[in-house]
């Protein structure tokens, strides 16, 4: 048995990131000498407005061996293969950010530089009808992918899903306590630190109670009470770059069956986001009040719904950014407390994921290694600068000028990586998966020619080949995918099949 063992790890906080953690924890930490505990230190009201992820949160449920049938019936879910973008390149226009593949490689060149190259000659057609995501989401149409038939058209089927934010955290603290997880419910008053090193020693209740720990976990949200309260540890601000700051949300009715994917529409100062969860819809509009006050923001949102509001709009506020450190000392910051990413792409979930996971890479004892926590911090501020650079990427390839806020978004700077990505696929069509992605070739290829970024060429090795062998090839990889989409089953049919929620 290893002496140097935490004998407890304390988690501050509840909600999706707590859990999550508590989860993880149990699963790992069942049958060691460490205690865990979660404590919820206060009741916070949700309004329900549904939550999404990507594709990366399937590796999470099966590390944990949850069920995905149960994992969807018991959170309301739905699947999401993708998200669409309206308005956002300029009013009007639209296109789906798929979490597969444009067609297959050929001959080591990817299908999209063949897209190109005729495109280039004068023989433009639809680039996103070449991904089976985009058009399953466009027919409306889900299933898992083909595992045993690497050849299959499925086999590629990359998704994630959408779900109702409050059952998923209910969802794994059963899963939690039933690994040895302890929960105690109260709202902390004090927190203790050693006068040394400034360490998190124990945290105090209202009511008197005392909870010490080796190890402290803060999910306690923006208000970071321990990582910034406590140890004071400074925020990174990135409004310069992303400069929303609001968020209006609110539940509807459902209307119509559920589509398998989220919509982000461009809105006068911000944007609005659409979830569809089996038994209800999420709504949200995220906008920077230097350009939009909030009641007329509340406004938009709700001119926008298209189903009546089953609650009060809830107002949140944020600062785009992160803390200076993620762990200080011994206590590692998630979700909120972490620092917020506007949900755009919906990272926040798999900002939490990735940094379990890189806590369980590593995971301390007693005597708390800084170079582990010195790696964990640069590892973790690394992929939050490559989620803004794609999130920017948004904002500042657009033609939309009709509004100040668009204006505004035009003079943003974006970062050298993110310059030298744009640049190097204007010259040359180029894209690279870097170290510390989060999204790969097709994400990048999506919302580059999505949002109006067009490549000045291709590659020049595809010359040899005839116009017709061309057309040919991406032809037959546009019937394949026609053909594949439409014999997928109905996206609320495979919920009926395999997943429908009861009545919740």
């Amino acid at each position: 048995m290893n002496e140097h063992l935490f004998d407890n790890v304390v988690i501050v906080g509840g909600g999706t990131a707590g859990w999550m953690a508590a989860a993880a924890l149990g699963f790992v930490l069942e049958g060691s000498k460490t205690k865990v505990t979660l404590i919820e230190f206060e009741e916070i009201g949700t309004v329900g407005v549904g939550e999404a992820t990507i594709p990366p949160i399937i590796a999470f449920n099966q590390m944990l061996g949850i069920d995905e049938d149960t994992f969807v019936r018991e959170t309301n879910a739905t699947f999401k293969l993708g998200i669409e973008f309206v308005d956002w390149l300029e009013l009007g226009h639209s296109y789906i950010h798929p979490f597969g593949d444009f067609g297959h490689d050929f001959d080591a060149i990817p299908f999209y530089q063949y897209w190109f190259h005729r495109a280039l000659a004068g023989k433009k057609d639809d680039l996103f009808s070449y991904s089976l995501m985009v058009e399953a989401c466009r027919r409306e149409k889900f299933m898992r992918p083909v595992r045993d038939n690497p050849r299959s058209a499925y086999a590629g089927i990359n998704y994630a899903f959408q779900f109702d934010a409050a059952l998923y955290a209910k969802f794994l603290r059963k899963y939690a306590e039933e690994h040895g997880v302890e929960r105690v419910e109260g709202k902390i008053a004090h927190v203790d630190q050693d006068a040394e090193r400034g360490h998190v020693t124990a945290v105090r209740t209202e009511d008197g109670r005392e909870i010490s720990g080796d190890f402290f976990v803060d999910c306690s949200g923006f208000r970071g009470l321990l990582i910034e309260q406590a140890l004071e540890t400074g925020y990174e601000d990135w409004r310069s770059w992303l400069p929303c700051d609001r968020a209006w949300a609110v539940p509807t009715a459902k209307q119509a069956d559920p589509i398998p994917y989220t919509r982000a529409t461009a809105r006068e100062a911000g944007w609005q986001w659409r979830i569809p969860l089996q038994h209800r819809t999420g709504n949200g509009h995220v906008f920077c009040s230097e350009f939009i006050d909030e009641e007329a923001a509340k406004q938009t949102l709700l001119e926008n719904l298209d189903s009546e509001p089953l609650a009060d709009p809830r107002l949140l506020r944020f600062i785009t950014g992160h803390r200076k450190k993620f762990w200080n000392g011994n206590v590692l910051a998630l979700g909120l407390a972490a620092g917020f990413m506007e949900p755009l792409e919906l990272t926040s979930i798999h900002l939490v994921q990735t940094s379990i996971a890189r806590l369980l890479t590593h995971f301390p004892d007693k005597r708390l290694n800084p170079s582990d926590i010195d790696a964990f911090n640069t590892r973790t501020l690394h992929e939050y600068e490559k989620v803004r650079d794609f999130l920017v990427l948004h904002y500042t390839a657009t033609r939309r000028d009709d509004t100040p806020f668009w204006r505004h978004c035009q003079t943003i700077a974006r970062s050298p990586d993110l310059a030298r990505r744009l640049a190097q696929f204007e010259a040359s069509g180029r894209i690279f998966e870097e170290t510390g992605d989060i999204f790969g070739t097709a994400s990048w290829l999506a919302v580059m020619y999505g949002q109006g970024v067009e490549p000045q060429a291709s590659n020049p090795l595809i010359a040899k080949m005839s116009m017709e062998r061309v057309d040919a090839l991406i032809g037959k990889v546009g019937q394949t995918i026609g053909h594949a989409a439409e014999q997928m089953p109905t996206h609320q049919g495979f919920i009926d099949e395999h997943c429908a929620a009861t009545a919740k």
